[in-house]
């Protein structure tokens, strides 16, 4: 499909459903929703033994966006306890500490993954009205740690305005600068040597890049394969970005039609074919450089294909996993050889439980897992 028909039949027919339409969802917090996608599709039951003690090493850490925890998961039994963190926990990242840093509505929640307890939650500079839940929620979304764990970078959506990153000073617990990024910072990363912060911004098509010596330089990159048409009322934003090990660029895919591969350097984005033709959200790389990227479903079921995970090789040749129903982020296993998808998704037709996929057979089984679940990281 060219990029005028995509474009075409993804857009909303009037400038007030524009106005009113923010994709990936509605105003009102009722997310975007292809038609004929599952609702809430059965989960495997939750085991009924609480783990006590220390929390095992391989235990997945999950956002449950649709209550106010964080869930600790056994990746071969399902959800074993949870902790309240703050209104609707979006991302989540953990440190080598074992500290887990949880983007919510209130404030960015700092837990104890060993002995599983909140122990502090650092409110926003940013005022973003009252702690609400649904996808257009104020509050932070993408989080990241630095390389030397002295900062976390949150992304905190600003509803009806641009965004902002806030960065966390993971010693003192406090916020001591704030930078300017674009409208719904989806999703926040952090170059390898710790020089550069990218938010990419789903509502303003773009990406900011913030120098982290003088963060206030920050420079904006477009990144915007099928145009910016619609604006608010597009499907075609970017959400998630995976930073390419080998070079520093920015992987950004579209719709499994599409990898932008953006250089922050220069702002020159180059576009490589992608064949799972699905709208997708959730990025992760692989311990061997690979790209995995999960399919949500259909915008339209009559010419696209279902939920998927891409598994995309460093060489560009893709392998891709059917997915029942919706999903929304992925995370790796230390060995490179599972994924685990979770089906919380920011649209409608979330399920509670994430998918194990076994990457190297495309195996697949579910787990029970929190509510809503959309972060997730392997402890």
């Amino acid at each position: 499909m060219n990029a005028s028909a995509r474009t075409a039949r993804v857009l909303l027919p009037t400038v007030a459903a524009a106005l009113l339409l923010g994709a990936c969802a509605r105003s009102g917090g009722a997310a975007e929703s292809p038609a004929g996608a599952p609702t809430k599709p059965a989960a495997s039951p939750a085991p009924t033994t609480k783990v006590t003690g220390r929390t095992p090493a391989g235990t997945l850490l999950v956002a449950d966006f649709g209550a106010d925890t964080v869930s600790f998961v056994d990746p071969a039994k399902g959800a074993f306890d949870s902790v309240r963190v703050g209104t609707a926990p979006y991302g989540l990242v953990v440190g080598e500490d074992g500290r887990a840093w949880v983007a919510t509505a209130e404030g960015v929640a700092v837990v104890d993954t060993v002995a599983r307890k909140r122990i502090a939650l650092v409110p926003y500079e940013t005022e973003t009205g009252r702690a609400t839940t649904g996808e257009y929620r104020g509050g932070g979304m993408g989080i990241a740690l630095s390389p030397d764990g002295r900062q976390v970078y949150v992304g905190v959506n600003v509803p009806g305005g641009n965004g902002v990153l806030e960065i966390v000073d993971t010693a003192k617990l406090e916020v001591p600068e704030t930078v300017p990024v674009g409208r719904r910072p989806f999703d926040v990363d952090v170059s390898r040597d710790g020089s550069e912060v990218y938010a990419t911004n789903h509502d303003s098509f773009d990406v900011t890049v913030v120098p982290t010596r003088s963060p206030g330089d920050t420079r904006r990159i477009e990144v915007a394969p099928y145009g910016t048409e619609g604006g608010l009322g597009s499907w075609l934003k970017p959400h998630y970005t995976a930073v390419r090990p080998s070079d520093g660029k920015l992987l950004l895919p579209f719709e499994g039609e599409r990898l932008a591969v953006v250089d922050p350097r220069t702002g020159r984005t180059q576009i490589e074919r992608m064949t799972a033709d699905t709208h997708q959200h959730g990025a992760a790389l692989a311990p061997d450089g690979s790209l995995l990227v999960v399919g949500t479903g259909p915008i339209d079921p009559s010419e696209d294909k279902g939920a998927s995970l891409t598994v995309r090789a460093p060489d560009g040749k893709e392998r891709v996993y059917e997915l029942d129903g919706p999903h929304e982020d992925v995370a790796v296993s230390a060995d490179g050889r599972t994924a685990y998808v979770t089906g919380g998704f920011t649209r409608d037709g979330y399920w509670d439980g994430i998918t194990v996929v076994d990457l190297d057979s495309g195996d697949t089984r579910r787990l029970a897992a929190g509510e809503r679940p959309l972060g997730i990281a392997v402890l």
